[in-house]
């Protein structure tokens, strides 16, 4: 009897029975690789990259961007104009007045997730103040406030001491800042002055249309619809503007100190109110409310934090009211 083929005999089993080889080859022509690396399903491993979602991954990547201090509040009292002796320049500037702004609480990472200071300013009578605030200002110690915002600051080092006043002379002259404030509402606008448009022609077939936007659309191509974001008539104004790298010009802490007589807030027997002198105009009306806080484009101002940054501020009012 004749033998079979060596072939024959040799056959190998299906490729699913057989063990799995390493298999190194290089794939030099193709676009797909022949030596797909099999995935780790226990996902474990000394060459995973790091985790960026997480809560801390995100504070790292702002932290670059976010201020090393707190800001404060200012009352945009008007504008005014300083002259350079040197030059002869014209600066129009924003008087911005701080009454009695102080800090009212605080978030930390372990609580709330991330560092900031809630700041107050001016004063509000008990009776105006809802119950859960009022408590929230017994709790802290400090006087209802009118006015309260929350600056985040990069890390504890920005966080200050409860209770404690922040004048003018938190900002140093010549370092720049960014001024939030809302805008001038304008109420119910139109296309052309909302958005700029030149509106229908003046003549030549448009009958009581030369003010109106138009077509807001196509019918079939679009899909019938309006498409998001359209520009549209509809309420114009009344948005927080950001005012980046505003100039301080001159800090006045000399006359801060007011004192008031007779039954007129009676529980605060004095009021501290600094003017702040800014170059340029800021967005919103006189008498709204402003947020200031150092210009995170700009290199940070050469100031102490913490405890220290109120001690120095002291020594600097005491000079300048002594």
């Amino acid at each position: 009897m004749a033998s079979k083929p060596l072939a024959l005999c040799l056959r190998l089993p299906p490729p699913f029975l057989l063990p799995r080889l390493p298999f190194n080859h290089v794939s030099r022509r193709g676009i797909k690789s022949l030596s797909i690396p099999r995935p780790n399903r226990f996902n474990r491993s000394q060459d995973l990259p790091l985790l960026e979602s997480t809560t801390a991954a995100a504070l790292n990547r702002k932290a670059l961007t976010t201020p090393l201090r707190t800001g404060a509040l200012g009352i945009k009292k008007g504008m005014t104009a300083m002259y350079d002796l040197e030059t002869g320049r014209r600066y129009p500037c924003t008087v911005l007045q701080m009454d009695r702004v102080q800090v009212v609480s605080h978030k930390t990472r372990k609580q709330n997730g991330y560092y900031a200071v809630q700041v107050g300013s001016g004063w509000k009578h008990p009776s105006n103040v809802t119950r859960p605030l009022l408590g929230h200002y017994a709790v802290n110690k400090v006087s209802p406030k009118r006015h309260m915002v929350e600056f985040k600051v990069r890390d504890e080092r920005g966080l200050l001491g409860i209770g404690e006043m922040i004048g003018a002379t938190w900002f140093q002259e010549g370092q720049f800042v960014d001024a939030r404030a809302n805008c001038r509402g304008m109420g119910f606008a139109g296309g052309m002055k909302r958005h700029g448009f030149h509106g229908q022609p003046a003549s030549h077939g448009v009958s009581l249309t030369h003010r109106a936007m138009g077509s807001a659309g196509q019918s079939q191509g679009g899909g019938s619809r309006v498409y998001p974001g359209k520009k549209m008539p509809g309420r114009m104004g009344g948005q927080q503007v950001t005012t980046q790298n505003v100039k301080v010009m001159k800090v006045d802490g000399e006359k801060g100190l007011v004192v008031l007589n007779g039954t007129v807030h009676e529980h605060f027997p004095y009021m501290l109110a600094m003017l702040m002198f800014t170059i340029g105009s800021i967005a919103g009306p006189d008498g709204c409310l402003v947020k200031i806080q150092d210009a995170i484009k700009k290199p940070w101002p050469d100031m102490p934090l913490g405890p220290l940054a109120m001690q120095s501020i002291g020594e600097s009012m005491g000079a300048a009211t002594g």
